[in-house]
């Protein structure tokens, strides 16, 4: 898949359906693969699944402030937040291995955002 994550795609019509449980799964397993420096950068952020619904061929989404922009005046601020939506993930995978890889493809972009990364150097690195 050459496409992007986070780029606007047509539904496939042969999409394939995970389950939420193996979904989510997939989504921790992504997750367990970060080196421990970066995961220790992660403490205050709390990455979601969203099970239904989303944004139209949004794969994930960072919202918060990240790393690169934080002053010494940040505090007291709820956690950011990565979603990852399952169902647009599905929507442009045709196997369960796909499916895999593009939802460590989604973590890691994602994640990118969180470390001040913008899209097109995301891209770049094929993320």
């Amino acid at each position: 898949m050459d496409t992007p994550p986070g780029a606007r795609f047509p539904h496939n019509s042969q999409m394939i359906d995970v389950d939420d449980a193996q979904f989510e799964d997939m989504v921790k397993r992504a997750l367990d693969t970060l080196p421990p420096k970066l995961g220790r950068e992660m403490a205050n952020v709390a990455v979601t699944v969203q099970l239904e619904g989303g944004p139209p061929g949004l794969l994930g989404l960072y919202q918060g402030i990240p790393l690169t922009k934080r002053t010494t005046t940040y505090a007291g601020v709820l956690p950011d937040r990565i979603t990852i939506y399952r169902r647009s993930i599905c929507s442009i995978c045709s196997t369960e291995d796909e499916v895999v890889e593009q939802v460590r493809r989604t973590v890691i972009h994602e994640i990118g955002h969180h470390f001040g990364i913008g899209d097109p150097r995301l891209r770049e690195l094929g993320w």
